[in-house]
């Protein structure tokens, strides 16, 4: 008997060429459209939607074309599942809106090249490498927007109830990280094809630093922290002593040696001298491909090894010094510097008193350090307790989660310990809290009704973009996976990241709590506050759940919102219009921070603070501003206080200095010994620094100076 020769579908292409029909095409175009919406289809699924579609093109239509191709698809999964046949349509719509994609970007385009772009601070985009790189952003966020959110999730954030940070980049790589900086320098790594033997040096250990934090910081988007530097850096400066003690005996002679030692701590103290300032010139001048300058953090202090100990005050000194030509030195801005305090290591009397202290003088030169509290109470003083590891700030706040080396989010046994250094996140998204009370109040719903809305449109972003994070390949940062920069990450270049994805947290912003509170009952939370912590709680409770259920690691990120502060105003004024307190200023609040224009002293804004500190352990910083007529005393005062409290704190002034004469004087707008304006100020953006003003000009967006203007608490 003859078999019976199935019937071959040839497809008429856009531009008129047959093609034979491919059920994997099909496939894959569906599960894409799933994979949007967070479904899962099984292979009979996926075979019943090519069967259906097959049989629509056998019987009903000769030749049919890739639009026709297109229906029958839309059909088959409307009867297979619904909500894909949704994605699928308009995923299949791309080709219409390019047009309008590229007028955005072109757009954009004329913006950064004719005015400029003031979005990040840490972005000059009046050099030619920075605006190529936004032009590209603009693009990718374009594209990131169109390929990996749904209609809902983009209205969510074209009305501003929900905002995904650094979209241009998030499709791509990861965000904030601790670094495992003393795992790729032991023994050695490769590094673009080039062999890097371990530093025999600490001279040569600073120079390769900074290769490598130039290198990966452009893998990535967000801080980039190298935590515990000097402990780090002290095996080096150990073989730098040693080399000088030798070449001292070698010379003088074997009974010299008390001399030598004298002689050779001098000179490794001289390298990390020369070797920290090598850093901040690097990371200040030197921008990374992604056109911004490497957002590096470096925390210290508690390691009680005299090289250690040499190092931190070294470091602390230099940066305290600045950088320039004599009579006109700054203050560099990265790296940002963090002191680790421990009460027993660093308090009256206790044997690092002294390295504490001269922290305290460089911040009253340079408000870095930010302090970080050990011994305290909450979340990071307690891993340090228990565990004795450290719980490093990624930039300017973030924090991770434990992740268990045994037994992963939870500990496997009394005996299992968390792990922090080579852990990331792979991003945040926030949600803007007075506009979601504002619609459940138009649309009469109760608020944790809506509010819950969207904690599951953001759960469910994070959760698509650890699926599509994991499909990437080691190859796409090869130090830090391949080479031990991250938990895990000594994978095979082909391998995928899936594994080393499972210890990183994913992060739940929120912004305006102050504004929350406002619209709520007409009180600020200097005046009230309770029903902003009950939202907090809430917030906390439902994430915990999502934690458990799809096994991530969830943080609530307290959002440093930076030109943020001013979109979201002009989303609020356009959907709700301007109501007092609310959307009346040029900018939202950050975080849970109390409103800058609150007229409180240091200690009433960390006891106002302090309630909401716990519910944002993804993401907090404490800080409060010195009057200018500050002195070390009250420095003290308010920092010990904070380390008392468990905070990571920071100090705000706000530093000015002449470019004409040189003087230095803070918060000044005209140089009072020679009359110029042409001035150089540093003010606290939100958890790190920034320049406020250039030569005249600023680096910062209007609604950030409108807020700067109107500081008092911060």
């Amino acid at each position: 008997m003859t078999a019976v020769k199935t019937k071959e579908i040839m497809i008429v292409k856009r531009n008129g060429n047959l093609e034979k029909f491919s059920s994997s095409r099909i496939k894959k175009a569906v599960i894409m459209s799933a994979e949007r919406v967070m479904v899962e289809l099984t292979d009979k699924a996926l075979d019943e939607i090519v069967a259906i579609v097959k049989g629509q093109l056998l019987t009903q239509i000769t030749n049919p074309t890739v639009e026709q191709v297109h229906s029958c698809v839309e059909m088959a999964l409307e009867q297979v599942n619904p909500l894909v046949a949704k994605s699928y349509r308009e995923y299949r719509d791309y080709k219409k809106d390019i047009i309008h994609i590229l007028d955005e970007v072109y757009k954009k385009t004329q913006v950064i090249t004719y005015i400029g772009d003031k979005d990040c601070a840490n972005m000059d985009s009046a050099l030619v490498t920075t605006q190529r790189c936004l032009i590209y952003n603009s693009l990718n966020k374009e594209l990131y927007k169109k390929f990996f959110l749904t209609s809902a999730e983009i209205e969510a954030c074209k009305d501003g109830y929900i905002y995904i940070h650094d979209m241009s980049a998030r499709r791509d790589t990861m965000n904030c990280c601790l670094f495992d900086m003393a795992k790729v320098l032991k023994d050695g790594f490769e590094m673009s094809n080039i062999w890097y033997t371990e530093p025999k040096t600490l001279s040569a250990a600073f120079c390769v630093m900074g290769d490598v934090i130039i290198n990966t910081t452009a893998m990535q988007y967000g801080g980039f922290t190298v935590a515990e530097v000097d402990s780090v850096l002290k095996p080096y400066a150990k073989k730098s002593f040693d080399k000088y003690v030798e070449e001292y005996l070698e010379i003088k002679g074997k009974k010299y040696q008390s001399e030598a030692e004298e002689y050779a701590m001098k000179k490794v103290k001289r390298d990390c001298e020369q070797g920290y300032q090598g850093i901040e010139y690097k990371l200040n001048t030197v921008s990374s491909s992604r056109g911004d300058y490497p957002f590096v953090t470096f925390t210290f202090g508690v390691d009680d090894d005299p090289f250690a100990v040499m190092i931190t005050k070294t470091m602390l000194d230099v940066h305290k010094e600045g950088q320039g030509k004599k009579g006109f030195k700054r203050p560099t801005l990265f790296p940002k510097l963090v002191f680790l305090y421990d009460k027993k290591l660093h308090g009256e009397g206790e044997k690092l008193r002294d390295s504490f202290l001269t922290a305290i003088s460089c911040s009253e030169k340079t408000m870095y350090p930010d302090y970080l509290s050990l011994s305290g109470e909450g979340y990071v003083p307690e891993m340090y307790k228990k565990y004795g590891r450290i719980v490093s700030p990624m930039g300017c706040r973030a924090f991770l989660s434990p992740w268990y080396e045994k037994g992963g989010i939870k500990p496997l046994d009394k005996n299992d310990k968390p792990v922090f250094i080579g852990r990331f996140n792979i991003g945040a998204v926030s949600l803007h809290l007075p506009m979601i009370l504002a619609k459940a109040r138009e649309e009469q719903k109760g608020f944790y009704d809506v509010l819950d809305y969207y904690l599951e449109m953001i759960r469910k972003i994070h959760i698509r973009t650890y699926r599509y994070l994991a499909k990437r390949k080691a190859s796409t940062n090869p130090l830090a996976y391949c080479q031990g920069g991250f938990f895990g990450g000594n994978l095979n270049p082909d391998d995928s990241i899936s594994e080393v994805l499972k210890s990183s947290t994913a992060s739940f912003g929120i912004t305006a709590l102050n504004e929350l509170q406002v619209l709520y009952n007409g009180k600020s939370i200097v005046e009230d506050g309770a029903f902003a912590q009950e939202v907090l709680t809430y917030i906390n409770k439902k994430t915990q759940e999502f934690k458990e259920e799809d096994q991530i690691l969830y943080a609530i990120y307290g959002t440093p919102a930076e030109s943020l502060c001013g979109l979201q105003v002009k989303q609020f004024r356009q959907k709700y219009g301007i109501i007092e307190g609310v959307s009346s200023r040029e900018y939202v609040s950050n975080s849970f921070h109390c409103g800058v224009w609150e007229n409180i002293s240091g200690i009433e804004k960390q006891d106002l603070e302090e309630r909401f500190w716990e519910l944002c352990k993804g993401g907090r910083i404490q800080y409060v501003r010195y009057n200018l007529s500050y002195n070390r005393k009250a420095m003290l005062t308010y920092i010990e206080r904070a380390m008392e409290k468990g905070f990571y704190e920071g100090v705000n002034l706000s530093l000015s200095y002449c470019n004409i004469c040189g003087h230095e004087e803070l918060d000044m707008d005209a140089c009072p010994k020679c009359g110029s304006t042409d001035l150089t100020k540093i003010d606290r953006m939100n958890g790190y620094l920034s320049y406020s003003r250039v030569h005249g000009d600023t680096m910062l967006n209007h609604a950030k100076m409108a807020e700067i203007a109107e500081r008092k608490s911060m």
